[in-house]
């Protein structure tokens, strides 16, 4: 934990915190965090076809990306110095199955995206999902046998997904199904399979949130979840458990972490950071982006100035970097 500093300070007049505050200048001599281009991740959607861009209703702003325009939005990303792409596919219906096995298919969409965008612009950083519910029949992040979520299973399935991406050519992978070790065996299997420099990005604390639910309309998801993700995700009310999830998925293998939702848990991303000092990143999740465009359309809100108050208390909170779909935004604005 970081020390409380309680400094003696002269009282007023002799204090005037206003002093600090009287001109741009002299308010960005005394700003204590910081947030520039290269703390941002931006996550995109991937569907099949060519030259689509397909708007997401509870996502303004947003749309699907055929592999052709996901590469248009790489550039988009260079030219604005943002650092990484995160990939998440909308998988056609009839290759949803009970087994999953699109998931580690080398020329799913996914990989054929990682290897297109690699290809045009190798200097861009490219980080993966690794989780079974875009390609699962049920929905779930892991495979199901009689309604429950398999942890041993989902694993071995898992470390087949994550090779393939890794061969494709992923950079970062982000584990994102909270099964129990799966960090230590896809650790271990990519050290076996030569390589031993791809950067494991744990998706450590993630709640079972509310906030979801226009990232499911995205990736097609919605309507399709039988069950919920109780038994493996985190209780909101816990805030504890979280240090142990980050310091297990630490000992086994995880480069950075991450907390997920964003804004609801900035204590976590605090405690987190604190606590071990390791990269640690938090995702602005769909709901939160939603809530903030949906207030600033009906002009509730003044959007940009929220959407970067928002992204600030990341930083404010410990957070290293944010994965946010304001990333192009944040960025534009940013770079002035």
């Amino acid at each position: 934990m970081r020390p409380i500093l309680t400094p003696v300070q002269a009282p007023f007049p002799a204090t005037r915190h206003r002093r600090t505050k009287r001109s741009a200048a002299l308010r960005n001599l005394v700003q204590e965090n910081r947030l520039a281009v290269h703390d941002l991740i931006w996550p995109i959607f991937l569907r099949e076809g060519t030259a689509i861009e397909e708007p997401i209703a509870s996502m303004p702003g947003v749309s699907r990306l055929s592999i052709d325009r996901a590469v248009v939005a790489a550039e988009r990303a260079v030219g604005l110095g943002i650092p990484a792409l995160c990939l998440f596919p909308y998988t056609e219906p009839a290759l949803k199955t009970l087994d999953c096995a699109e998931a580690w298919n080398p020329e799913n969409l996914t990989n054929r995206a990682i290897r297109a965008i690699k290809a045009a612009f190798p200097e861009l950083v490219v980080m993966t999902d690794v989780a079974l519910d875009p390609y699962n029949a049920l929905g779930q992040d892991g495979l199901v046998r009689d309604g429950v979520i398999l942890n041993d299973e989902t694993i071995e399935a898992l470390v087949k997904m994550a090779l393939i991406q890794s061969e494709a050519g992923a950079d970062i992978l982000g584990p994102s199904d909270m099964m129990d070790g799966r960090i230590g065996a896809i650790r271990s299997a990519l050290e076996s399979a030569g390589h031993k420099d791809v950067t494991i990005m744990s998706y450590a604390a993630k709640y079972a949130s509310g906030f979801y639910g226009p990232f499911r309309d995205a990736v097609g998801a919605s309507g399709l979840l039988k069950g919920d993700k109780k038994t493996f995700q985190m209780n909101p009310a816990n805030g504890d458990e979280a240090l142990r999830l980050v310091a297990r998925d630490l000992s086994e293998g995880a480069d950075m972490v991450m907390v997920k939702p964003g804004l609801p848990y900035l204590d976590i991303c605090r405690r987190v950071k604190d606590a071990f000092g390791a990269p640690t990143f938090a995702y602005q999740v769909s709901g939160e982006y939603a809530m903030i465009k949906a207030a600033a359309q009906n002009g509730w809100v003044d959007g940009q100035t929220v959407m970067m108050e928002s992204l600030m208390a990341f930083k404010r909170a410990g957070c290293d970097g944010v994965l946010t779909y304001f990333a192009p935004e944040a960025a534009a604005l940013l770079r002035g």
